[in-house]
């Protein structure tokens, strides 16, 4: 495996964190601001840097390149692949009526299933439910296929998100990325570091990611007499106060962001799906947990590989990096202590993060983790 990285900020040239060399055929992943990735003379210029067939576009919350994390630059890392092999797939939300489940289950159906090991996700992150896509790419997975990926962010502003495979970023696009080959290990872990606090809740009333009520009582309401005078600063308050949810028949609770607020009808509407008999539970974080979260990811992810991984792609959330604030890279360090120094690290602040639950295969959407893909051929 051989990997060039470099990143650029605007009106500035490229900085590279290798050797710059002309590779064979590289899997291009492209991160960056949102704003930067919707301006033609950029893309142009990413273009021209890296003249290759393959190359996939994401828009970040932040992006995470070497042990840094900018924000207002594109950060690029181009893999060529010497024992193993790629294929990208793509389609667009807006084809499918917005159904994510549909699009995941034609999206997985294109890709080749011959020794494929692993599939990577980068989705648009605005309406997309990341649950329901998981699902429709699952409906008909082969139990030894392991899925991990993201969702594209948009900093904090969440008004829209762009992602793509060899066209110019746009809207509605969900990439899929096929890795194949005996040689290749791949593994992977999720964790947060959040803490839950206040009484465990039932849903009473949901519908896919929208939350009506919670024992009875209208879900905003509760949810603004638990966060007091920050509920004045909602929604973009409810970033550090996520939701800790256990669907009922499950044993492990999957973390929920608020991504907006209705108060017509005192319902939240959450990055993820939120069924009915779930229970429920508000979080907390400090600087230092998240930290030890993202560390405690990097630990699991290593656990039993059988060689040192050749590339970590990262996929962190944009509620971690606004409690961390001007710490944020402290957890990139954290992981890079596990992973090994010398060890390329890519990735982004994201809307949600994918990956199976440790020790599992199954795929699911997280919010407020620091999710891990460690592959080596």
């Amino acid at each position: 495996m051989k990997i060039i990285q470099a990143y650029k900020e605007a009106n500035k040239d490229w900085q590279y964190f290798q050797e710059k060399a002309i590779l064979k055929n590289p899997l291009v992943l492209i991160f960056g601001n949102r704003y930067l990735l919707e301006n033609q003379e950029v893309i142009a210029a990413i273009r021209k840097e890296f003249p290759y067939q393959d190359l996939v576009f994401g828009s970040t919350a932040g992006e995470i390149i070497c042990c840094n994390v900018y924000d207002e630059s594109i950060s690029v890392t181009a893999i060529e692949f010497e024992k193993s092999s790629f294929i990208v797939e793509r389609e667009n939300i807006v084809h499918y009526g917005k159904n994510a489940r549909d699009l995941g289950e034609a999206l997985y159906n294109k890709i080749p299933k011959d020794n494929l090991k692993h599939l990577f996700v980068l989705s648009e992150g605005s309406f997309v439910n990341g649950s329901s896509l998981i699902n429709g790419l699952e409906t008909n997975i082969d139990s030894k296929i392991s899925i991990t990926g993201g969702m594209c962010g948009d900093d904090a502003r969440f008004e829209k998100t762009l992602a793509s495979y060899k066209e110019d970023p746009k809207e509605g696009e969900v990439i899929l990325i096929g890795f194949y080959g005996d040689s290749l290990e791949i593994s992977y872990a999720s964790f947060g570091g959040w803490i839950p606090f206040g009484p465990e809740r039932v849903i009473t009333k949901s519908e896919g990611n929208i939350l009506y009520e919670i024992d009875g009582q209208p879900a905003l309401d509760l949810y603004k007499k638990y966060l007091g005078e920050k509920s004045n600063e909602l929604p973009q308050a409810s970033l550090l106060y996520p939701l800790s949810v256990t669907p009922d028949g499950k044993t492990e609770p999957v973390v929920r962001t608020i991504l907006n607020i209705n108060n017509d009808d005192q319902s939240m509407i959450l990055a993820g799906d939120v069924p009915v008999n779930s229970r429920v539970q508000l979080m907390m974080a400090s600087v230092d947990g998240i930290a030890q979260g993202a560390h405690t990811a990097a630990k699991f992810a290593m656990a039993n590989r059988s060689s040192k991984p050749e590339l970590a792609l990262l996929v962190s959330c944009i509620g971690r990096k606004l409690v961390m604030s001007q710490r944020v890279e402290e957890e990139v360090e954290q992981v890079r202590e596990v992973i090994g120094e010398r060890v390329p690290m890519a990735g982004l602040y994201s809307y949600g993060e994918m990956a199976p639950f440790n020790g599992s295969t199954s795929c699911e959407l997280h919010n407020q983790t620091m999710t891990l893909t460690l592959i080596s051929e």
